[in-house]
């Protein structure tokens, strides 16, 4: 039978076979008291031999994703996945604040076989292209999750701040992240695409979780925030 371990800020939990496991506000594993996030987010429970994670949120959607970032899933609520993988990352955001959590399974059914040469981030995705004025855009967004050292929370900069980073104007970040979202939109990536009910701190905060999973952006694309933007 396979065991799960969850990874939160240094502290270890261990689901139960027996109950359900909550992640949330006020849950067996309290993630923040942050008044945004639910009282229950996430719930872990084994069933017919197998891990299963569900969104019973009702308003926040979950990134989960395997370690190299290239399987990767968008949880709404209501909906569950199974734990598969031997290393399982899940990312949610609630208000300002991104979180993240690792799940470890012992006895996965699935081995992730990686190359030589892992992913490190590269400008081209896919067919989707990106310059390099927005990538800085991204990696400024991504920049405190970038430098955190290991699960847990980091706050998602504002635009405002964001575009100070970068030395930009807020109309030139806005135009450009309306483009990085519409590549990435039409990619497939869910989430991105702007709306009457998608308000743009949404829209970051999906881009943030995003790019950080699927290793778009790594640590490694830091010191391209001091280079010279190409327009």
């Amino acid at each position: 039978m396979t065991e799960l371990a969850i990874d939160y800020c240094g502290e270890w939990f261990r689901p139960s076979v027996d109950e359900p496991f909550d992640i949330g506000r006020e849950a067996d594993l309290s993630v923040d008291d942050n008044p945004y996030l639910h009282r229950r987010l996430l719930r872990i429970t084994h069933s017919d031999g197998i891990w299963w994670i569900a969104n019973v949120g009702s308003l926040i959607s979950v990134t989960i994703c395997d370690a190299s970032g290239g399987v990767q899933s968008w949880l709404s609520p209501g909906n569950r996945l199974p734990i598969v993988f031997k290393l399982t990352t899940i990312v949610f955001t609630a208000g300002p604040t991104t979180y993240e959590i690792l799940a470890h399974l012992e006895g996965s059914p699935y081995e992730e076989v990686l190359t030589d040469d892992p992913l490190v981030g590269e400008t081209t995705i896919g067919v989707i292209s990106f310059t390099t004025s927005q990538k800085q855009l991204i990696i400024a967004l991504c920049e405190p999750m970038l430098k955190r050292d290991g699960a847990g929370l980091s706050e998602i900069p504002s635009t405002a701040e964001a575009a100070s980073r970068l030395g930009w104007a807020t109309t030139r970040f806005n135009r450009k992240l309306d483009n990085v979202c519409d590549k990435l939109d039409r990619m497939g990536v869910k989430g991105l695409r702007g709306g009457p009910k998608q308000l743009a701190t949404n829209r970051r905060a999906r881009l943030v979780e995003y790019a950080v999973t699927s290793r778009l952006v790594t640590a490694a694309d830091l010191p391209l925030l001091d280079v010279e933007s190409d327009d």
